[in-house]
């Protein structure tokens, strides 16, 4: 299985918008598409102008030949206007030959990655929609170690995911090649949910059963950290967190 993650900074007059707008037109485009099996709008808890519209595909191919075949773009474009300009400017002529300066439309990030490992679903209580929440948790791996992460998130983590109220999915997402990232996405039936497995230190307890697989900065930060009961800001190891604005299982 394959994930893409489309990420974007939004007008804030236009959350509502583009909310209905992923809901009327993005979702029913996609359930037509070949091999799209989910897709959700997520809003940042930390930046409420940040989005990012999460897709899940049966294969790598399928999700290149959405974007091959045009659609991705008409869709870009159709929201383009409730998504915010970046902070550039650049100069043009207008028609009456006059120069001007406009704003630089800011283009979304798109990250794709294969689904290394994944959990059946954890939990069969039928969460609202609305109600889903997000953890995105991005690590920085050995090269070395890799395989021993991958092994770790199978063996360790999802089983202690399974025995946590609240977590629905478990998803370890490991580009290919030589880059070192890794990242945890786990789909919760609630913020509450989510929030009970980070304050009652499980989390902290999961980190540090697979931290000697993280790079060398993150052991020395740790290091430089011991007396703190969870050193999960360094460059090497982030926790994003969203609530589900859209979406729908597909397929």
């Amino acid at each position: 299985m394959f994930m893409r993650l489309v990420q974007a900074k939004a007008k804030p007059a236009e959350l509502t918008r583009l909310r209905w707008y992923y809901d009327d037109r993005v979702v029913p485009a996609l359930q037509k598409t070949a091999g799209c099996l989910y897709a959700c709008l997520m809003q940042s808890a930390r930046e409420p102008d940040e989005v990012i519209s999460l897709t899940l595909w049966q294969s790598q191919s399928y999700a290149e030949t959405y974007e091959a075949n045009g659609l991705f773009a008409k869709l870009m474009d159709e929201a383009r206007p409730m998504l915010a300009d970046s902070s550039e400017w650049r100069v043009e002529l207008s028609s009456d030959l006059k120069l001007e300066q406009v704003p630089v439309p800011a283009e979304p990030t798109v990250k794709a990655y294969p689904i290394a490992v994944m959990s059946r679903e954890l939990n069969t209580h039928q969460a609202r929609p609305s109600d889903l929440f997000l953890r995105i948790v991005s690590v920085k791996l050995k090269p070395d170690r890799k395989e021993q992460f991958k092994a770790l998130y199978l063996h360790e983590i999802i089983p202690a995911l399974h025995e946590t109220p609240g977590c629905r999915h478990a998803y370890l997402l490991m580009p290919g090649g030589p880059k070192p990232e890794a990242l945890s996405v786990t789909i919760w039936d609630s913020k509450d949910a989510a929030d009970e497995y980070e304050q009652s230190g499980r989390f902290a307890e999961l980190v540090d059963r697979v931290k000697h697989t993280f790079t060398d900065l993150f052991q020395w930060r740790m290091r430089l950290d011991h007396h703190e009961r969870q050193s999960a800001t360094s460059d090497d190891i982030t926790v994003d967190r969203y609530h589900v604005m859209a979406g729908k299982r597909l397929k």
